[in-house]
Protein backbone atom coordinates (compact mmCIF):
# COMPACT_ATOMS: atom_id res chain seq x y z
CA UNK A 1 0.00 0.00 0.00
CA UNK A 2 1.68 3.16 -1.23
CA UNK A 3 -0.94 5.93 -1.22
CA UNK A 4 -2.89 7.04 1.84
CA UNK A 5 -6.27 8.73 1.51
CA UNK A 6 -7.46 11.08 4.26
CA UNK A 7 -11.22 11.41 4.64
CA UNK A 8 -11.24 14.91 6.08
CA UNK A 9 -13.08 18.17 6.49
CA UNK A 10 -14.16 17.39 10.07
CA UNK A 11 -12.87 20.00 10.65
CA UNK A 12 -10.38 21.46 8.18
CA UNK A 13 -7.83 22.40 10.85
CA UNK A 14 -7.96 18.89 12.31
CA UNK A 15 -7.52 17.41 8.84
CA UNK A 16 -4.37 19.46 8.31
CA UNK A 17 -3.20 18.44 11.79
CA UNK A 18 -3.26 14.78 10.69
CA UNK A 19 -1.45 15.59 7.44
CA UNK A 20 1.16 17.64 9.28
CA UNK A 21 1.74 14.86 11.82
CA UNK A 22 2.23 12.30 9.05
CA UNK A 23 4.94 14.60 7.70
CA UNK A 24 6.38 15.35 11.14
CA UNK A 25 6.67 11.72 12.23
CA UNK A 26 8.10 10.41 8.95
CA UNK A 27 11.84 9.85 8.97
CA UNK A 28 12.67 11.61 5.71
CA UNK A 29 15.72 13.19 4.13
CA UNK A 30 14.10 13.99 0.78
CA UNK A 31 10.63 14.41 -0.74
CA UNK A 32 10.38 10.80 -1.88
CA UNK A 33 10.88 9.55 1.69
CA UNK A 34 7.51 11.06 2.65
CA UNK A 35 4.06 9.51 2.42
CA UNK A 36 2.00 10.02 -0.74
CA UNK A 37 -1.26 11.48 0.61
CA UNK A 38 -4.58 12.22 -1.05
CA UNK A 39 -6.95 14.44 0.95
CA UNK A 40 -10.67 14.97 0.50
CA UNK A 41 -11.22 17.96 2.78
CA UNK A 42 -15.01 17.79 2.51
CA UNK A 43 -16.30 20.64 4.64
CA UNK A 44 -19.91 19.97 3.58
CA UNK A 45 -20.23 16.86 5.78
CA UNK A 46 -23.07 17.53 8.27
CA UNK A 47 -22.31 17.65 12.00
CA UNK A 48 -21.86 14.09 13.27
CA UNK A 49 -22.78 14.81 16.88
CA UNK A 50 -25.96 16.65 15.90
CA UNK A 51 -27.15 13.63 13.92
CA UNK A 52 -26.28 11.08 16.61
CA UNK A 53 -28.20 13.17 19.14
CA UNK A 54 -31.21 13.30 16.79
CA UNK A 55 -30.85 16.97 15.88
CA UNK A 56 -29.31 17.07 12.42
CA UNK A 57 -28.89 15.64 8.93
CA UNK A 58 -27.42 12.17 8.46
CA UNK A 59 -23.79 12.60 7.30
CA UNK A 60 -23.39 8.98 6.17
CA UNK A 61 -23.94 9.64 2.44
CA UNK A 62 -21.38 12.45 2.48
CA UNK A 63 -18.83 10.25 4.26
CA UNK A 64 -19.35 7.41 1.78
CA UNK A 65 -19.06 9.83 -1.16
CA UNK A 66 -15.73 11.06 0.21
CA UNK A 67 -14.47 7.50 0.65
CA UNK A 68 -15.47 6.64 -2.92
CA UNK A 69 -13.73 9.77 -4.23
CA UNK A 70 -10.51 8.80 -2.47
CA UNK A 71 -10.74 5.29 -3.87
CA UNK A 72 -11.33 6.64 -7.39
CA UNK A 73 -8.37 9.01 -7.01
CA UNK A 74 -6.08 6.05 -6.39
CA UNK A 75 -5.82 5.75 -2.60
CA UNK A 76 -4.67 2.30 -1.46
CA UNK A 77 -6.31 2.73 1.94
CA UNK A 78 -8.31 5.31 3.86
CA UNK A 79 -7.80 6.92 7.26
CA UNK A 80 -10.16 9.31 9.06
CA UNK A 81 -9.16 11.40 12.05
CA UNK A 82 -12.68 12.43 13.14
CA UNK A 83 -13.46 10.36 16.22
CA UNK A 84 -17.24 10.85 16.16
CA UNK A 85 -17.46 9.91 12.47
CA UNK A 86 -16.29 6.40 13.41
CA UNK A 87 -19.91 5.84 14.43
CA UNK A 88 -20.43 5.32 10.67
CA UNK A 89 -17.27 3.25 10.22
CA UNK A 90 -18.83 -0.08 9.20
CA UNK A 91 -21.08 1.46 6.52
CA UNK A 92 -18.20 3.46 5.05
CA UNK A 93 -15.94 0.40 5.09
CA UNK A 94 -18.52 -1.65 3.18
CA UNK A 95 -18.84 1.05 0.50
CA UNK A 96 -15.24 0.76 -0.74
CA UNK A 97 -12.98 -2.05 -1.93
CA UNK A 98 -9.84 -0.67 -0.30
CA UNK A 99 -8.98 -1.01 3.42
CA UNK A 100 -10.38 1.58 5.81
CA UNK A 101 -8.26 1.82 8.96
CA UNK A 102 -10.19 2.11 12.23
CA UNK A 103 -8.44 4.80 14.28
CA UNK A 104 -10.06 3.73 17.55
CA UNK A 105 -8.79 0.19 17.04
CA UNK A 106 -5.31 1.62 16.45
CA UNK A 107 -5.55 3.49 19.75
CA UNK A 108 -6.62 0.36 21.63
CA UNK A 109 -3.59 -1.51 20.26
CA UNK A 110 -1.38 1.28 21.57
CA UNK A 111 -2.70 0.97 25.14
CA UNK A 112 -0.83 -2.18 26.10
CA UNK A 113 -1.06 -2.88 29.83
CA UNK A 114 -3.41 0.03 30.53
CA UNK A 115 -6.71 -1.08 32.03
CA UNK A 116 -8.57 2.22 32.42
CA UNK A 117 -8.53 5.51 30.52
CA UNK A 118 -10.38 8.81 30.66
CA UNK A 119 -12.03 10.07 27.48
CA UNK A 120 -12.46 13.66 26.38
CA UNK A 121 -14.77 13.73 23.37
CA UNK A 122 -17.92 15.10 21.76
CA UNK A 123 -21.34 14.18 23.12
CA UNK A 124 -21.83 12.18 19.94
CA UNK A 125 -18.80 10.05 20.75
CA UNK A 126 -19.95 9.60 24.36
CA UNK A 127 -23.52 8.78 23.37
CA UNK A 128 -22.60 6.26 20.66
CA UNK A 129 -20.11 4.31 22.84
CA UNK A 130 -17.76 3.89 19.89
CA UNK A 131 -14.72 3.78 22.19
CA UNK A 132 -16.33 1.45 24.72
CA UNK A 133 -17.46 -1.00 22.02
CA UNK A 134 -13.90 -1.48 20.74
CA UNK A 135 -11.94 -1.05 23.96
CA UNK A 136 -13.89 -3.77 25.78
CA UNK A 137 -12.38 -6.29 23.33
CA UNK A 138 -8.98 -5.25 24.68
CA UNK A 139 -10.03 -5.29 28.35
CA UNK A 140 -9.82 -1.51 28.68
CA UNK A 141 -12.39 0.42 30.72
CA UNK A 142 -13.41 3.88 29.50
CA UNK A 143 -14.34 6.59 32.03
CA UNK A 144 -16.29 9.64 30.88
CA UNK A 145 -16.93 12.94 32.69
CA UNK A 146 -20.37 13.90 34.05
CA UNK A 147 -22.74 15.90 31.87
CA UNK A 148 -21.76 19.38 33.08
CA UNK A 149 -18.10 18.66 32.31
CA UNK A 150 -19.05 17.22 28.92
CA UNK A 151 -20.47 20.66 28.19
CA UNK A 152 -17.07 22.17 28.97
CA UNK A 153 -15.36 19.78 26.55
CA UNK A 154 -17.93 20.58 23.85
CA UNK A 155 -17.41 24.31 24.32
CA UNK A 156 -13.67 23.94 23.77
CA UNK A 157 -14.16 21.76 20.69
CA UNK A 158 -16.56 24.16 19.00
CA UNK A 159 -14.44 27.20 19.84
CA UNK A 160 -11.57 25.57 17.95
CA UNK A 161 -13.90 24.71 15.05
CA UNK A 162 -15.14 28.30 14.97
CA UNK A 163 -11.60 29.68 14.97
CA UNK A 164 -12.32 31.36 18.31
CA UNK A 165 -9.13 32.75 19.80
CA UNK A 166 -10.59 32.81 23.33
CA UNK A 167 -10.08 29.09 24.00
CA UNK A 168 -8.08 29.87 27.14
CA UNK A 169 -11.32 31.02 28.75
CA UNK A 170 -12.68 27.46 28.70
CA UNK A 171 -12.02 25.77 32.10
CA UNK A 172 -10.88 22.49 30.57
CA UNK A 173 -8.51 21.87 33.48
CA UNK A 174 -11.58 21.11 35.59
CA UNK A 175 -12.22 18.04 33.42
CA UNK A 176 -8.59 16.92 33.68
CA UNK A 177 -8.76 17.35 37.46
CA UNK A 178 -11.94 15.24 37.57
CA UNK A 179 -10.07 12.27 36.10
CA UNK A 180 -7.07 12.92 38.34
CA UNK A 181 -9.29 12.64 41.42
CA UNK A 182 -10.45 9.25 40.13
CA UNK A 183 -6.82 8.15 39.86
CA UNK A 184 -6.94 8.10 36.06
CA UNK A 185 -3.72 9.40 34.55
CA UNK A 186 -4.16 8.31 30.93
CA UNK A 187 -6.59 10.57 29.08
CA UNK A 188 -7.55 10.22 25.42
CA UNK A 189 -8.04 13.49 23.53
CA UNK A 190 -10.88 11.87 21.60
CA UNK A 191 -11.80 14.68 19.25
CA UNK A 192 -9.53 15.99 16.52
CA UNK A 193 -9.82 19.57 17.79
CA UNK A 194 -8.59 18.66 21.29
CA UNK A 195 -4.91 17.94 20.50
CA UNK A 196 -4.86 21.26 18.63
CA UNK A 197 -6.41 23.07 21.60
CA UNK A 198 -4.22 21.41 24.25
CA UNK A 199 -1.08 22.34 22.32
CA UNK A 200 -2.20 25.95 21.98
CA UNK A 201 -3.14 26.10 25.67
CA UNK A 202 0.13 24.40 26.72
CA UNK A 203 -1.72 21.90 28.91
CA UNK A 204 0.64 19.21 30.17
CA UNK A 205 -0.24 15.67 31.18
CA UNK A 206 -0.31 12.05 30.09
CA UNK A 207 -2.60 12.63 27.11
CA UNK A 208 -3.04 10.21 24.24
CA UNK A 209 -3.36 11.94 20.87
CA UNK A 210 -5.41 9.78 18.46
CA UNK A 211 -4.27 11.93 15.53
CA UNK A 212 -0.61 11.17 16.30
CA UNK A 213 -1.34 7.46 16.70
CA UNK A 214 -3.19 7.39 13.37
CA UNK A 215 -0.40 9.33 11.66
CA UNK A 216 2.21 6.80 12.81
CA UNK A 217 -0.01 3.89 11.74
CA UNK A 218 -0.34 5.51 8.31
CA UNK A 219 3.43 5.87 7.96
CA UNK A 220 3.94 2.22 8.84
CA UNK A 221 1.22 1.05 6.46
CA UNK A 222 2.93 2.62 3.45
CA UNK A 223 6.25 1.13 4.52
CA UNK A 224 7.97 4.38 5.44
CA UNK A 225 10.20 4.91 8.47
CA UNK A 226 8.89 6.54 11.64
CA UNK A 227 11.06 9.36 12.97
CA UNK A 228 12.38 9.28 16.51
CA UNK A 229 11.06 12.45 18.13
Amino acid sequence: MNIAGILGGMGPLATMDLSNKIIKYTDAEKDSDHVHILIDNNTEIPDRTAYILGKGENPEKYLIDSALRLEAMGADFIVMSCNTAHYFYEHIKKSVKIPFINMIEEIAKELKGIKKVGLLATKGTYYSNIYENIFKKYGIEVAVPPMHLQETVMELIYRVKDGNSDINEVPINSVVEYFSKLGIDNIILGCTELPVAFEKMAIKGNFLDPTKILAISTIKLVGKKVARI
